[in-house]
């Protein structure tokens, strides 16, 4: 494998903080390498580090010679006078070139390559960056948070053309099901250290668990050690003056050991003093559109429509998820149930209980130079969880993950994503009993998005969440209403896990229709499988074809799982060549996607035969 990145003992400091120290680690060509580490930990700035963008303490950074590096920014500055396609690329006219960046520009939802730069929305200008990072084609690709911004179909699609090719790849991200697919390796940037895991994100996980438990035993080892040692050197100096030294030296490391401490919560924030009443709303055929030319709620042609005669009546304890492609009416929706928004016709009914909690995109402001703890307190001393129990501002911020020390700080001293995390805690802080998210999961940490899924399903309230981030939907919500565009809701009762593969088997039996003796096609179900009664008294049977392609399918998936297994022990076997790690790690992606398509047939064919 060519090494393309090498770092070696790097080391990071920002006065007496140290976010890293003595940090090693190398990318070679065709890795894709995904960066995780919890919010204020130093992801981003370690990126930048990279990228030249900011200096370090110590340490070497070594790039292959000549190597092209093309790195995608949290927040990307352009000139506001620039055109979108000016700031993709210096195209200099090369036709070609600019079809191209049309092609990637269009798949990212980025139209009117004239328009200036200045007129575009920070998420727009985030995809003309990334737009422009894929279109130089860099050797290696640095992606800070890429997702971010994305909607589920360019999510995928930016999934598949990131798996193509021989790319090599570094990038932080939240999106765990995007990690899963892309990456092949995982480093861990924790407790001022880091760790290298050979797998994708499933892998990491097993081996992640696998360490902290081994560093548990570690700890508790040493601390009987230490208790034995302590009361050793306690003795008058006399007593162990004979002693040698490095017993000495033995203890003070010892001692180091066994004041280590995992990061454990043990308590989940369960309340059972969350009331709502049985009507929570009713939205009454509201109607809503925008004019395309001027952004008003005024009606007429060339308006974008987000709702028409549209009804829907919400349940008690419902957990809820809104999807679909940017700028079909998800977030409107939204602040049309808060009243932000008037819909122009029809009406939203509001049961007397509801106390929302509302998270939104653009976040709170805060003021720079109070403290964290004081932010919260503003809002209440605790929150009543009923059955005598209490829970603090300050527990509540030791639950999403702020230290003692860090609850003491002041708020300009937050990173981005503990800004984020900070604002989720002011909003739940106010103990409302409906909570509605949107895009709650841009810039969290996923240490803090794991908490954040365990409360979500420990809520005794309803929950509302807008968001593209896959795994978060599937580990919350139980139903989606999907925006398709032009008023068009779908009303899918599933996760969104549930929902693709509903949608993927649609697509299919479209693409790939199955007719029957004098009908058109099989028909489906609510819920996506093929219905069974066809109005004439038959039933839809699997023909001898088929059968047999059913047969081979269930033996081509157990050798490619069997094949994945192979590749991921050796991957991580520690024995195996650079050469062979090369090849095994382009083999893998291709394998997955492999999977997929295999196991969607199945489950088409598998469903009719059932």
């Amino acid at each position: 494998m060519v090494p393309y990145l090498d770092v070696q003992h790097l080391t990071k400091s920002f006065g007496a903080l140290t976010l890293f120290r003595d940090i090693s680690f190398s990318i070679g060509e065709g890795q894709k390498v995904g960066l995780i580490a919890k919010n204020g930990t130093g992801k981003s700035t370690l990126l930048s580090i990279l990228c030249g963008k900011e200096g370090y303490d110590a340490g070497d950074i070594v790039f292959r010679r000549d190597l092209k590096v093309g790195f995608l920014e949290q927040s990307p500055v352009f000139d506001p006078e620039e055109s979108v396609l000016d700031a993709c690329f210096n195209h200099q006219g090369d036709p070609e070139k600019v079809l191209r960046a049309k092609q990637v520009l269009t798949q990212l939802k980025i139209r009117d390559l004239e328009q200036p730069m200045g007129q575009l929305s920070g998420g727009q200008q985030k995809r003309v960056a990334l737009a422009n990072v894929l279109l130089t084609e860099p050797d290696l690709i640095i992606l800070d948070e890429p997702t971010n911004h994305l909607d589920l179909e360019m999510i995928e699609w930016l999934e598949g053309f990131l798996q193509r090719g021989n790319r090599t790849l570094l990038m932080v991200t939240h999106d765990r099901f995007f990690l899963d697919r892309v990456c092949s390796v995982i480093l861990e940037l924790d407790d001022k250290t880091i760790y290298t895991y050979r797998g994708n994100y499933a892998y990491y996980l097993e081996k992640r668990q696998e360490r902290i438990d081994n560093k548990r035993a570690e700890i508790a080892r040493a601390n009987n050690l230490y208790r034995t040692e302590l009361e050793w050197m306690r003795r008058m100096p006399q007593a162990r003056g004979h002693k040698a030294k490095y017993r000495e030296d033995a203890f003070y490391e010892l001692e180091r050991v066994a004041k280590q401490r995992i990061e454990e919560r043990q308590l989940r924030l369960k309340s059972s003093n969350v009331y709502i009443g049985s009507k929570i709303f009713e939205c009454q055929y509201i109607s809503k559109a925008f004019s395309s030319s001027t952004t008003s709620s005024q009606g007429g042609a060339g308006d974008v429509v987000i709702l028409k005669d549209f009804y829907y009546n919400f349940s008690r304890f419902e957990k809820m998820g809104i999807v679909g492609s940017n700028g079909t009416g998800k977030s409107t929706f939204v602040k049309m149930l808060l009243g932000e928004v008037q819909p122009d016709e029809g009406h939203i009914v509001i049961g007397d209980t509801v106390r929302f909690g509302y998270f939104s995109q653009e976040g709170l402001q805060f003021n720079e130079q109070q403290k964290v703890i004081d932010i919260i307190r503003d809002i209440a001393e605790y929150v009543d969880l009923g059955g005598g129990r209490k829970f603090s501002a300050s527990q509540l911020l030791q639950y999403f993950l702020f230290t003692n020390e860090q609850q003491y700080n002041y708020v300009y001293k937050l990173s981005g994503g503990e800004r984020r995390k900070l604002y989720l805690c002011t909003v739940l802080m106010r103990n409302p009993n409906f909570l509605v998210l949107d895009e709650p999961t841009n810039d969290l940490d996923i240490v803090t998005l794991q908490i954040l899924e365990e409360y979500l399903q420990d809520f005794p309230g309803c929950v509302i969440v807008v968001s593209h981030d896959r795994y978060f939907m599937d580990k919350v919500v139980d139903h989606l209403l999907v925006f398709k565009g032009n008023g068009v809701v779908k009303d899918f009762p599933g996760n969104y896990t549930q929902y693709r593969e509903w949608n993927q088997a649609q697509q299919a039996q479209e693409t790939h229709p199955q007719p029957l003796p004098g009908r058109e096609g099989s028909e489906y179900s609510k819920g996506g499988k093929p219905a069974k009664n066809h109005g004439d008294g038959s039933s839809r049977k699997l023909s001898y074809k088929e059968k047999r392609e059913l047969e081979q399918l269930e033996k081509d998936i157990e050798a490619l799982e069997a094949e994945k297994k192979e590749i991921e022990e050796a991957l991580c076997g520690g024995t195996t060549s650079v050469e062979e790690i090369t090849r095994l790690s382009k083999r893998l992606p291709v394998l997955n996607d492999e999977l997929d398509e295999k196991s969607m047939r199945w489950l088409e064919l598998s469903e009719i035969e059932n």
